[in-house]
């Protein structure tokens, strides 16, 4: 999508595409350009052909020619109603080619976007990339609405000096004189443009960056009393983005008028010239009547000149941030295999064979790149639920969404049902592979939505028996129930009207209601009570043990291989095997006993688990007995009293 060459070659190539996207509305845009700059050609030649047939002769005393002013006006009448139409139809069709390229172009930046890893997300804003689909595309489909009606200039231009040189050659060369010096005045402003927007444009994404970061943190905002540092941040930007846009003004402002002054500058000598033509009787009044009504009425067309090339910096910019972004690397690629579909099996076999993952150096900056996994070697069996546990930045999260294949390993593979995730094909991964993450969003949708992800009734869309049958997994049925509308109780932004344990849970429900052979729950429910979260592990292993043991043609979707990043010994302890991971490799494999029994890594991470947790019970323990002793010593002293 990169535009290569020098800037004029650049612009060609731009308004070329645009138009090229949909050929047939600009063709029809650019044709009804042409015939207004064909009319406006005529107009003057009527106008010519009146003022010597009949406003001279009529001055003079001509009775025939007074009696022929009604048919001047007739004349002139027909044709500006034609100019009103082609007018009409260039607006019209000009308008419909803008929105349409608007619509590819955000079209194009949204697949992409869904395309690109997470990895490459990670070093992207949201905010920038939020301004790609609205300023940039803007920007870079800007030049389109003025371009239709200079190319139909181009039309009147051919057709004018082809009048003008029938009249006088003189005549044509004093109104061609301006063409060379628009060229050059446009040469100093691309140059003084392109830097002035190129900045503008990039600080509008940092504006919404940090509107998009203020929003996104409004409540630890509030609860810290920081309102006046985002203010002052926000602020910050915007006086930059501010002296930006006032940069580009001031460019702009010295250029326009010097654009729309030259078209009257070639009227006046066009007057002049004529004037010393008639005088040595070379031309007729009426000829310079339509020489210089012909300029006067091309006035506002040549603009349509000054308005393209004022939009052309600003849409090469809005473009190429566009193109940047298009034309990224990193997209996951897809082959055409596909998973094995055995009925009965109980859940997905899942490999990681020699694993490694290495986080790039960021660019720009000094130093190596990261190695986040180093050599994992981990094989799982289908139905297994297993517990990955290790220390904050061990590489579990990396680890886990592997599986996903949110991204992909930079060394050796990830084998689903022993087929490499790398060729397997798009979509094969989603429909079977379900990631629930610590960090849920919830859409401001109802109930249904969020778990379906999907309107109702549509094709493949869970039904509401399957909804509640995820929800109860997931032990949010009875919550549901209670809401006012049950599947139809709307939520709040994010799930407002939730707490955090729930949220947790109806991301879970969202997954399970799927079905998925693997379930990859990366600490999915820390902020869901531990009993609760007992229940629901318990569920998903008794529904892994009816799947496994149930006929394929009673069973037709059958249980769930559960892969965990796990903190509560309580929740590890019913995993059928722990993977513990440590500095980007697994330390060590097993059951939680054995891990315990042989391994002291696991064996410090756990009590320091259950110490921690004994801690808290007993914190929890001395604040009910000393609520207790103060309710003894409240009623001692009413006694006393």
């Amino acid at each position: 999508m990169a535009l290569t060459g020098s800037r004029v070659r650049r612009s060609i190539a731009l308004m070329w595409r645009g138009m090229r996207s949909h050929p047939g509305i600009y063709v029809l845009a650019v044709g009804a350009s042409g015939l207004f700059g064909a009319l406006t050609v005529g107009v003057s030649r009527a106008v010519g052909w009146a003022t010597d047939s009949v406003v001279v002769p009529a001055i003079a005393g001509d009775e025939a020619a007074r009696d022929r002013v009604w048919l001047g006006g007739l004349v002139l009448a027909a044709v500006a109603v034609s100019l009103a139409l082609a007018v009409a139809a260039r607006r019209i069709w000009a308008g419909y080619g803008v929105v349409r390229i608007q619509a590819d172009h955000r079209t194009a930046l949204t697949r992409q976007y869904l395309r690109l890893p997470a990895s490459w997300h990670r070093g992207h804003p949201a905010g920038q990339l939020l301004n790609h689909t609205t300023s940039d595309t803007e920007a870079a489909t800007g030049v389109f609405n003025p371009l239709p009606f200079a190319l139909g200039v181009v039309v009147m231009i051919g057709v004018s000096v082809a009048l003008l040189l029938t009249i006088d050659p003189w005549l044509t060369l004093a109104a061609l004189a301006v063409i060379p010096v628009t060229v050059a005045v446009n040469a100093v402003y691309q140059r003084h443009m392109s830097p002035a927007v190129t900045r503008a444009q990039r600080l509008r994404g940092d504006v919404a960056d940090v509107a998009h970061e203020s929003f996104e943190a409004a409540l630890l905002v509030k609860a810290l009393g920081t309102e006046d540092r985002e203010e002052s941040r926000f602020g910050g930007r915007t006086q930059e983005l501010r002296a930006a846009n006032v940069r580009v003004g001031i460019v702009r402002s010295l250029f326009d008028p010097v654009i729309q002054t030259l078209p009257s500058i070639g009227t006046l000598l066009v007057l002049g010239v004529g004037t010393w033509r008639i005088s040595t009787g070379d031309v007729a009044p009426g000829d310079l009547v339509t020489a210089a009504y012909l300029l006067t009425m091309m006035t506002v067309p040549v603009q349509a000149f000054g308005w393209v090339l004022g939009e052309l910096p600003r849409a090469l910019v809005g473009y190429e941030r566009i193109a940047q972004v298009a034309d990224a690397t990193g997209a996951l690629a897809h082959g055409d295999a596909r998973l094995p579909q055995t009925p009965g099996q109980a859940g997905m076999s899942v490999r990681l064979a020699d694993v490694g993952v290495d986080l790039p150096a960021i660019s720009g900056a000094r130093g190596r790149s990261i190695t986040l996994l180093d050599g994992v070697d981990v094989e799982i069996e289908p139905g297994a639920t297993v517990a990955v546990v290790g220390t904050t930045g061990a590489g579990k999260t990396t680890l886990v969404s592997l599986l996903a294949r949110l991204s992909d390993p930079t060394r050796g593979q990830v084998l689903l049902d022993g087929v490499d995730a790398r060729t397997l094909a798009d979509g094969e991964i989603p429909a079977q592979v379900a990631l629930v993450t610590q960090s849920t969003f919830i859409f401001e949708d109802t109930v249904r939505g969020n778990v379906t992800l999907a309107d109702p009734g549509a094709p493949g869309a869970p039904s509401d028996s399957e909804v509640w049958d995820a929800l109860r997994l997931a032990r949010l049925d009875e919550t549901v129930r209670d809401l006012a509308g049950g599947l139809d109780a709307p939520l709040g932004e994010r799930g407002a009207n939730l707490s955090g344990g729930q949220r947790q849970r109806l991301a879970i429900a969202r997954a399970l209601v799927r079905a998925p052979r693997l379930l990859v729950l990366d600490d999915a429910t820390s902020a869901v009570d531990p009993r609760v979260e007992q229940e629901i592990l318990r569920g998903l292993a008794d529904r892994a043990d009816d799947g496994a043991g149930a006929e394929p043609d009673t069973d037709p979707r059958p249980g769930t291989t559960v892969l965990m990043v796990a903190y509560r010994m309580s929740s590890v302890a019913l995993a059928d095997r722990v993977i513990h991971v440590e500095g980007g490799r697994v330390a060590d494999t097993g059951t939680h006993d054995e891990l315990m029994a042989r391994d002291p890594g696991y064996r410090a991470l756990a009590t320091a688990y259950e110490v921690e947790t004994e801690r808290r019970e007993k914190e929890r323990a001395d604040e009910a007995a000393a609520g207790a002793l103060d309710d003894e010593l409240d009623e001692l002293e009413e006694v006393a009293r």
